[in-house]
């Protein structure tokens, strides 16, 4: 099988397509045979050396689609089953998607009833689970406003998607002007200018996704409503620590962060019920093939087209 293995951080001549044998199941590992798979910006910050928790060499990549190649022998998938994979230390503690077969923990392999082709498929697991657990955490119900602070990102358009199906009022945001038509045409009822890490904006809304990070934490919080609750699910900014970062201002406020590490089956389930009933998908940018891959990272940091990029190993 092929597989991209990076042996040092660095650019992206770092990724060299190597062939490996496939590996075999073991007591609790299954082999996924791997379909597609989505490429994010973090993974390109892993493949530089910015993951200092990595350990080289690797094969990076968080999540994938694919089938059951060979099933683990005390485990309860079968072959060819339908199955995705995210997170759970994937292409960070072990071997990732950026392959064409990989051995994954069975407590780290999700089954779905998806009957789409494999790239459409590819575009959900990590971006529409991170959205809904992120606006689960906010805690809103029907008719309530939910900003998504960085709405062209995958992820925040799946928030956008996400929410509008589950009654919230949705306004998003973007630093690029141009970008705010095309926010609405994706589902938000509004669109605010991102400027200088400072919305554009005088409102304030029940629930806050911030996907910018630290640098934008607190001028979420004073957009927030009394009582309301910001979620911090990314660093789009790059920086990882607040500075002078004061709590009081978070009188009857309130700030949390969701994490997607920890996968859970029943809201895989969820999410992929709410993406049938209302057949929800977001933009495809780009699609390339597994010896592509340097230009799907190249891609990825300089274009400025809304959607995801993915891989077909097909």
């Amino acid at each position: 099988m092929r597989a991209v293995v990076i042996n040092e951080p660095g650019d992206t001549s770092v990724m060299n397509m190597v062939e490996r044998p496939i590996q075999k199941a073991t007591k609790t590992q299954s082999v996924m045979r791997i379909h597609a798979f989505g490429v994010h910006r973090y993974e390109v910050l892993t493949r530089a050396g910015g993951s200092p928790d990595v350990k080289f060499p690797r094969v990076i990549g968080v999540e994938a689609v694919g089938e059951i190649h060979e099933a683990a022998a005390d485990g309860k998938f079968k072959v060819g089953q339908k199955v995705i994979t995210m997170m759970g230390g994937l292409g960070r503690e072990v071997d990732g998607s950026y392959e064409e077969y990989a051995l994954i923990d069975d407590a780290n392999l999700f089954p779905v009833d998806y009957t789409g082709d494999w790239v459409t498929l590819a575009q959900y697991p990590e971006n529409f689970y991170t959205a809904l657990g992120s606006i689960k955490s906010l805690s809103l119900k029907a008719g309530q406003t939910l900003l998504v602070r960085g709405g062209t990102s995958a992820v925040g358009l799946s928030a956008i998607k996400l929410a509008k199906v589950l009654g919230l009022t949705v306004t998003a945001t973007s630093r690029r002007e141009e970008m705010l038509p095309e926010l609405v045409k994706n589902g938000a009822d509004k669109a605010v200018l991102d400027r200088d890490n400072a919305l554009v904006t005088t409102e304030t809304y029940d629930g806050i996704i911030d996907m910018v990070g630290t640098v934008t934490m607190a001028d979420s919080i004073a957009h927030l409503s009394k009582g309301g609750v910001v979620t911090l699910i990314g660093l789009l900014a790059g920086e990882w620590v607040a500075k002078e970062f004061s709590p009081f201002t978070l009188s009857d406020k309130y700030l949390t962060f969701f994490d997607s590490t920890d996968v859970q089956q029943d809201l895989v389930d969820e999410m992929f019920s709410l993406i049938a009933k209302h057949h929800l998908e977001i933009p495809i940018a780009k699609v390339f093939k597994l010896a592509d891959i340097r230009e799907a990272h190249d891609y990825v940091m300089a274009s400025r087209d809304m959607g995801q990029v993915i891989v077909d190993n097909d």
